[in-house]
């Protein structure tokens, strides 16, 4: 990149001043005072303002809100990893070459509704200091986002001026279907910091759910054996045998780690736990609650199901640092009964399930169904909020928000579904995102439908609280890997950030920026990017390892180390020893060539290992080429030679991965995808390369030589 001096700006020019916005993601109200510039390299420490080292933000959706002090450390870190490394220190006032947090409540710290917001900050860019003062130390968080983004985006230089930047909306985020989908830990918190950035705070996790119940061929056998997954596991004897899977799931513990680590960088953890529909792994569990014929839907006319379900909340509440969670309720029908029976029966359980968690000091959310009606006796409370996803279900204008309901958007014109679906994308509509609003101009979180502007709000309505983008894993764990629930936003989930902070970036704009922001976005490498000199970025020749190293003669000096023997020129891998490096994956686009030979008495075992994937010869009793991720075993209709070299290459390449021999054709790595037991799909997998481990744990054979570059 080509260092440049020019500021990011989008300017109106007034006398002595400049009117202006500092283009980031999102984008940032700001005013110049002259030409002068602040340069980052300057600055020696990050001043906490004493007097409010300790405080933290109540208005927000955690219950574990950071203090000053805890953001400022943060902080430090980040700017170390983009700019230089600094201290922490406390003080009353700023200095020279430093960075003052505080908090100031000034009453222009308002939403779209012209509501106080504590997310608000002030910037104020100094010839020889910066103060960033927020409404409280979320608000400082985000400012420092904008400060982190100004410095990747004009090298260093930070023009003098100030600005008043507040979101419009205090939901901002996604959600993830991990109910039919399992994603470790270590991925959802790099997800929180990765959304954190483009100031993004709410991570609404689905915790449990299950394939498409497909009745009409279904048997009663067959859907109590369907998969289906609740992801919370404890030991309580309330609960036991709700969850069997403990290797697909999240202890307290784990929840524990992944809200405070999401936390620390301003973004919530909303769980959600679904029923009664979606409910088929709590039917599995009791099958007596639940619905004949259709064990998905619990049976909310059975005396036990709505105690049951109570048990499950009071088992797990307790575990949630957030004031809101969710429980579902969307999707329940059943046809021997009338609208008005089944709208009674689903209020019953949504209140009843509203008047426990409340009495936990928690409100609820739930998805739009069943709107209130005239005639009906038990409408749902007007303090449930309402999570709109679809018009077929529900109007969010004139079903909920004339009735006075808050409306959270989820519709659907941004639903994911990975990695195939008859009525959605895999990737986010970015012409939607920038021109979105049927009545002209980019989208917003005011705009339900983005095709008939009549359904939807004014922008300063105080019933919508944000908006929240869905991905849902309709067909299953074998449909894609972790990192691919990332891919699928990549690209343009910052675009939709900006629009949920209430941003005004232009398509062209994001286009420009947004490269250069992703690749400096602190504690994460979800491209799994590697640093290189080169395009060749490891390069190893095997015929000698002097005392147990393996130079790197690609310049980056990724030496490896190794217990196995060396023999004329080759590396002997004898089924316990391997070659380790200071590498962990490679994201696409790769090639990672070797050559091997496998001996004829070689068990199956691994080639590479990483902590995202497995490159494996052969498993159990199979003998293929087998690529492992997320769980799940990919196989190729190929098997490596026995006592012969090959020249072997794994590829990967946009959205596909392959395999290839001696020059010949490559083999692809696919999935097949059951589509609701009617039918199958072949879909392509972005697997990352295995770069931690060479050989190990069973394989027997020689290698000569192994490179890595990074194109394909």
């Amino acid at each position: 990149m080509v260092t440049m001096k020019v500021f990011v700006l989008a300017v109106v020019t007034s006398c002595s001043t400049a009117l202006a916005e500092l283009i980031g993601v999102p984008t940032v109200p700001f005013t110049t005072s002259g030409s002068g510039a602040y340069d980052i390299s300057r600055t020696e420490t990050i001043i906490v303002d004493t007097r409010f080292a300790n405080a933290t933000d109540t208005q927000g959706w955690t219950l574990i809100p950071p203090t000053l002090n805890d953001f400022a450390s943060t902080f430090a870190q980040d700017l170390n990893s983009i700019a230089h490394q600094v201290s922490v220190q406390s003080g009353d006032n700023a200095r020279n070459c430093s960075i003052f947090l505080t908090v100031d409540n000034s009453t222009d710290y308002v939403d779209a509704a012209g509501r106080w917001t504590s997310e608000a900050y002030t910037l104020d860019v100094q010839a020889d200091r910066i103060i960033i003062s927020g409404a409280s130390p979320v608000g400082v968080w985000w400012g420092t986002r904008s400060l982190l983004q100004q410095v990747v985006l004009n090298s260093g230089s930070i023009p003098i001026g100030s600005g008043i930047d507040s979101p419009g909306w205090n939901t901002r985020g996604i959600f993830l279907d991990a109910g039919r989908h399992f994603y470790p830990k270590g991925f959802i918190v790099e997800m929180c910091n990765w959304i954190s950035f483009w100031k993004q705070n709410t991570f609404h996790l689905h915790l449990s759910d299950n394939l498409y119940n497909n009745v009409d061929i279904y048997s009663r056998e067959r859907q109590l054996d369907l998969y289906a997954r609740f992801r919370l596991l404890s030991n309580d004897s309330a609960v036991e045998g709700l969850n069997n899977h403990a290797n697909e799931s999240y202890t307290r513990e784990d929840i524990d780690e992944i809200q405070h680590s999401c936390a620390a960088r301003g973004v919530t953890i909303i769980p959600e736990i679904e029923a009664p529909g979606h409910a088929l792994v709590i039917s599995q569990w009791k099958p007596e609650l639940g619905l004949d014929g259709q064990l998905d839907l619990l049976n909310i006319s059975s005396p036990d199901t709505i105690p049951t379900m109570k048990t499950i909340w009071q088992t797990f509440v307790p575990w949630f640092h957030s004031k809101v969670v969710h429980i579902g309720a969307d999707e329940y029908v059943n046809d021997d009964l009338t609208t008005y029976e089944l709208a009674t029966l689903y209020n019953r359980f949504v209140n009843a399930m509203n008047g426990l968690i409340s009495g936990f000091g928690k409100s609820i959310r739930i998805w739009g169904t069943y709107p209130p009606q005239a005639n009906y006796t038990n409408n749902i409370s007007t303090n449930v909020t309402i999570q709109h996803w679809e018009f077929f279900e529900d109007n969010p204008k004139f079903d909920y928000i004339s009735n006075g309901y808050i409306v959270i958007n989820s519709d659907d014109a941004f639903y994911i579904v990975q990695k195939y679906s008859g009525s959605y994308p895999q990737r986010l509509n970015k012409t939607r995102i920038f021109h979105g609003n049927p009545a002209g101009g980019a989208y917003a979180p005011n705009i339900y439908d983005t095709n008939n502007a009549t359904n939807n709000v004014p922008r300063d309505s105080p019933y919508v609280p944000g908006h929240i983008a869905a991905q849902w894993n309709d067909y299953g764990l074998n449909t894609s890997t972790y990192l691919e629930a990332y891919y699928s936003w990549r690209d343009n989930l910052a675009a939709l950030a900006d629009k949920q902070w209430g941003g005004n970036l232009t398509e062209q704009q994001y286009d420009d920026v947004f490269e250069r922001l992703q690749a400096a976005a602190p504690a994460q490498n979800l491209d799994r990017n590697v640093k290189s000199k080169t395009d060749t970025i490891l390069q190893y020749n095997l015929s000698s390892a002097e005392n147990g190293i393996v130079r790197d003669t690609s310049g980056n000096e990724y030496n490896g180390h190794t217990d196995c023997a060396t023999n004329n020129g080759s590396l002997i891998f004898d089924g316990s020893c391997s070659l380790t490096t200071p590498l962990s994956s490679k994201g696409q686009d790769y090639i990672l060539s070797f050559s091997a030979l496998q001996y004829h008495n070689s068990p199956p075992g691994p080639l590479f290992t990483g902590p995202d994937s497995e490159l494996r010869s052969g498993n159990g009793t199979s003998s293929q080429l087998i690529l492992v991720a997320a769980g799940n075993a990919f196989a190729l209709n190929y098997s490596l030679p026995t006592d012969v070299w090959v020249d072997a290459a794994l590829i990967g390449r946009g959205n596909r991965t392959f395999f290839a021999v001696d020059g010949d054709e490559e083999m692809e790595f696919t999935t097949t995808i059951g589509i609701n037991g009617e039918s199958f799909v072949w879909a392509p997998m972005q697997i990352v390369a295995p770069l931690g481990e060479i050989g190990g744990r069973g394989w027997k054979g020689e290698m000569r030589e192994v490179e890595l570059v990074g194109y394909a």
